[in-house]
């Protein structure tokens, strides 16, 4: 059970990173921002936090069932 949680929690956590775009440079970001609508922007950053606090939520239930 904990691994299961350990695995969504790190998934989650990569397809936030993904979305978001945190692992891009500057010149890659700023042609994404500027090639881009507001409305795919938004649902973009909407996935990237849906997934991302389904991974931080996973992580700290895996976290619990570790020292429990």
């Amino acid at each position: 059970m904990l691994n299961l949680f350990l695995i969504i929690g790190a998934i989650g956590i990569i397809i936030s990173g993904i979305f978001i775009g945190a692992w891009t440079n500057g010149l890659q970001q700023r042609a994404n921002f500027h090639s881009e609508t507001e409305n795919h922007r938004h649902f973009r950053t909407r996935i990237a936090m849906v997934s991302g606090l389904l991974g931080l939520i996973s992580l700290g239930v895996a976290g619990l069932i570790y020292y429990f």
